[in-house]
């Protein structure tokens, strides 16, 4: 392959326009510039375009032994340094190669560091902690009697580790600074425990955000006794605003039970009206101005904000629960040779065809038309109507209150008994996290959210004289 001559002038691009040259151009063909009035480049001659500093006289490499395979290097204190604050950096002598002489050396003392050993070499000194680069304190001030110190300032979190990678920090805008991974929201992972109740709720391995909430807490009643709550809602993912559907009905109806409850209400009348109450807030979602754009789309108010409803109230030696939709509760015993019981009937296409004899339960929860509601809360529903029952257990055992993110993988009383750890009653915290876990690992495709209430009955003659 041949080459292509070097121009006679010298020049590749021509110093004005860049334009390129050829062989023998006495002009730019491109800006007309005078080739001929650049001066000839010196042969070997450096040409630079900024000029450089003047070179450090840099010492010569330390002698190296043929056989060895590193390569030659410099010696801390060959050259001048100073740190980034403009201190002299401290100096120490180095060992390159071969052993330390042993202790007491060929003269029956150990020599100074730094001094040539027998064998040429210098001996590897212990770092001196007292030679270390530190920034001077500053001077204290003289302290003032008449002021008073000032408080100390508040000393800023510690930015979390990534739940991902586990060794970044996360940055403010919620990303692991390591590995780029976002870290779950606050509503993705929720867990509580209180005083004889507890709950866990998850965003699960399919849907972007967690659209389910709950609500737990405990009050006494008029003749002090304690009365425990748990409040599970669903979002309806194909309605507007879901998640703020489900935060307000758990949010009303555990608030409504704490208020009639202490009053003497009895826990049947106070759950019904706690689902009332649940109503009217996701209700109000859909009247907010701006918010649903009913001026705009006269059928958008079809798809309000909407979500499921099941809760549970134990006092006063009752156990009371409450739904509207497809959320449940099942009943399981201490003692598990006794029947589970599942204590609410879903508001659903499958429980219809079922209901009404037209199938049976396996061939209705077959159909995909299956898990499709048929009760909710929300502006758009058909008719508001409440479900609540009261039963009376005669032994004890632990209310599951849960979303269908946890009971598609534990659908039968007998399932879901199965699965309840046999100490949850002892440890409602770690049980729920256990169903969370049963659902995760059958796949996650939903929320999943559960709430645990122990039941205890009392030992017959507990307190008899």
């Amino acid at each position: 392959m041949s080459q292509k001559p070097k121009p006679s002038h010298g020049l590749a691009a021509c110093p004005g326009c860049a334009e390129p040259l050829e062989s023998g151009d006495r002009y730019c063909g491109a800006c007309g510039y005078d080739l001929s009035a650049v001066p000839a480049a010196e042969a070997g001659a450096d040409r630079p375009t900024v000029a450089i500093g003047t070179p450090v006289a840099w010492p010569p490499a330390p002698p190296r032994d043929p056989g060895s395979l590193s390569t030659a290097t410099q010696h801390p204190g060959d050259l001048p340094g100073t740190d980034s604050g403009g201190r002299d950096l401290p100096t120490m002598e180095v060992r390159t190669d071969g052993p330390a002489p042993a202790e007491g050396g060929a003269h029956g003392g150990t020599p100074a560091p730094g001094s040539p050993t027998p064998e040429g070499d210098f001996e590897l000194a212990a770092p001196d902690p007292r030679t270390a680069v530190r920034a001077d304190p500053a001077p204290a001030a003289a302290p003032a009697p008449a002021a008073p110190a000032p408080a100390p300032a508040p000393a800023a979190p510690a930015a979390a580790l990534c739940v991902a990678c586990r060794a970044g920090r996360v940055d403010t805008d919620g990303y692991c600074e390591n590995c780029g991974h976002a870290q779950p929201r606050e509503r993705d992972r929720m867990e509580r425990e209180l005083t004889g109740v507890a709950a866990v709720s998850d965003r699960g391995l399919r849907h972007h955000r967690n659209e389910d909430a709950f609500a737990v807490s405990s009050t006494t009643l008029p003749d002090g006794s304690p009365a425990t709550l748990a409040i599970v809602c669903d979002g309806v993912s194909s309605a507007t605003r879901p998640d703020e559907a489900s935060a307000a009905a758990a949010e009303a109806a555990g608030a409504s039970l704490l208020a009639a409850l202490p009053r003497g209400t009895h826990p049947q009348q106070a759950m019904h009206e706690a689902i009332v109450a649940a109503a009217e807030a996701v209700n109000s979602l859909a009247e907010e101005p701006g918010q649903d754009g009913a001026e705009h789309d006269p059928h958008r108010h079809r798809n309000a904000p909407a979500c499921t409803i099941v809760g549970s109230v134990v006092a006063a030696g009752l156990l009371v629960v409450g739904w509207v939709g497809d959320s449940r509760a099942y009943w399981v015993p201490d003692d598990r040779s006794t029947p589970p019981v599942r204590l609410t009937e879903d508001d659903s296409w499958a429980a219809q065809m079922v209901a009404a004899g037209l199938m049976n339960e396996a061939e209705a929860y077959a159909d995909e038309r299956a898990h499709a509601i048929t009760g909710w809360l929300g502006a758009d529903s058909y008719e508001l109507d409440p479900h609540t029952a009261a039963f009376k257990p005669d032994r004890s055992g632990v209310v599951v209150v849960c979303t269908d993110g946890l009971w598609n993988y534990a659908e039968g009383a007998e399932d879901m008994a199965r699965v309840v750890p046999a100490d949850a009653a002892d440890r409602p915290l770690h049980s729920a996290q256990v169903l969370v876990g049963h659902a995760l690992d059958g796949g996650g495709h939903d929320n999943i959210t559960v709430a645990l209430v122990p039941f205890t009955v009392a030992p017959q003659g507990a307190g008899s004289a």
